[in-house]
């Protein structure tokens, strides 16, 4: 029986990011599907939509009539939109109406403390489903440690990271390492470092792009 094809794919994205939870788990479902072909390798990349944002964060409604120039009725129909394509792959996304956006800044060094622990991939999902699902607040360091228990890392070296600026340049270089490549939205799912697949595709698209990386 032939060995599966080791592949890398650096998922680059945001925790506030809808395309980005419906694309990794259309990603997930297209690797199951080929299961017995390809064995990935993920490694999740920071990218935030709104850097600039306060720790406060912001009314979702208001800050996407001001960043795109939505009304509430284009909103709630892109809402719906994303909330089905997300039902289609198994994400559920809740509370649209009252959610805010967050800084997402230690989201992301806590998703680069945890990626030689095995559990990197656990935490972005759990991340996603916290916000999308749940409501959270993933700028809250507390709402971060608890996640990052909730899926068997240490809890107590996680607030200590937090409270720290630890992984806060590696954070920011692997930014700009991205942008200067030329990622300028999100989600960019990079295979091999050379074959870019870009958005919240289909499951299908995935299986494809990977079948024929793996046989190329």
């Amino acid at each position: 029986m032939t060995e599966p094809t080791a592949l890398r794919i650096d998922f680059v994205s945001d925790v506030s990011c809808p395309w980005c939870a419906v694309g990794l788990a259309s990603l997930e479902r297209a690797l199951d599907a080929l299961k017995d072909e390809v064995r990935a390798e993920i490694h999740f990349q920071p990218f935030e939509l709104n850097p600039q944002m306060a720790p406060e964060g912001e009314d979702v409604g208001e800050h996407i009539a001001k960043k795109y120039g939505m009304t509430r009725a284009q909103l709630a129909q892109n809402q719906e939109n994303i909330r089905q394509r997300g039902a289609a792959v198994g994400f559920i996304f809740a509370n649209q109406d009252t959610r805010r956006i967050y800084n997402t800044f230690d989201a992301h060094r806590l998703l680069h403390w945890a990626e030689d622990s095995g559990r990197q991939h656990a935490l972005k999902r759990a991340l996603l489903a916290a916000y999308f699902t749940d409501g959270e607040d993933v700028g809250d360091r507390e709402v971060l440690a608890r996640v990052a228990e909730a899926v068997g890392l240490d809890g107590a070296e996680a607030r200590s990271m937090l409270a720290s600026d630890r992984y806060a340049q590696e954070v920011r270089a692997q930014e700009q390492f991205f942008q200067r490549a030329g990622i300028h939205s999100v989600p960019a799912i990079i295979i091999n470092r050379q074959h870019l697949i870009s958005g919240g595709q289909p499951p299908e698209v995935f299986e494809q792009a990977l079948r024929q990386v793996a046989g190329g």
